[in-house]
């Protein structure tokens, strides 16, 4: 993730949830923010990472934090994965991949031989200002949500 860095402006974004709603960067200052960039809804992954960040949830608010968790996943799709799993947090979907571009996300990777271009697991913590504090690349998602959540109450 080299297209950001703590201490520098979040990059703004405009992105859709599934339920409908249009988030901003705007929109969201004066709370602090967690973006959670995951590569596939209902994958065992990204699946656990989403009860985990769930689960947190109401912590994570009286940290006064906002959590949106973003894949490049179409909207039904994400909309059918939070149903699935009795989600509650907020889940949006970058199709176009600008917001996961913006963030440095959108990377090439590769399997068994062959490359093509996917979300690398990311997260970032933003300040009440719209400023990045903190950036976690390359996440391995057992206890991450549990450490994020301890930033953004240091915070």
């Amino acid at each position: 993730m080299t297209a950001i860095a703590a201490g520098k402006p979040a990059p703004d974004f405009t992105i859709s949830t599934d339920t409908g709603e249009t988030v901003t960067l705007d929109s969201l200052r004066g709370q602090k923010l967690v973006l959670y960039f995951y590569p596939k809804a209902n994958t065992p992954g990204c699946t656990l990472e989403a009860h985990d960040f769930d689960r947190l949830g109401p912590d994570f608010s009286a940290a006064q934090t906002r959590v949106i968790g973003i894949s490049p996943d179409p909207l039904k799709a994400i909309g059918k994965f939070r149903t699935k799993q009795a989600l509650s947090l907020t889940l949006a979907g970058d199709e176009e991949h600008a917001m996961l571009e913006a963030y440095g996300v959108w990377v090439e990777k590769s399997m068994y031989g062959r490359t093509y271009m996917g979300v690398e697991r990311s997260t970032v913590l933003i300040d009440a200002e719209g400023r990045i504090a903190r950036v976690w690349p390359k996440v391995k998602v057992a206890g991450h949500a549990a450490e994020v959540l301890e930033a953004a109450r240091a915070l």
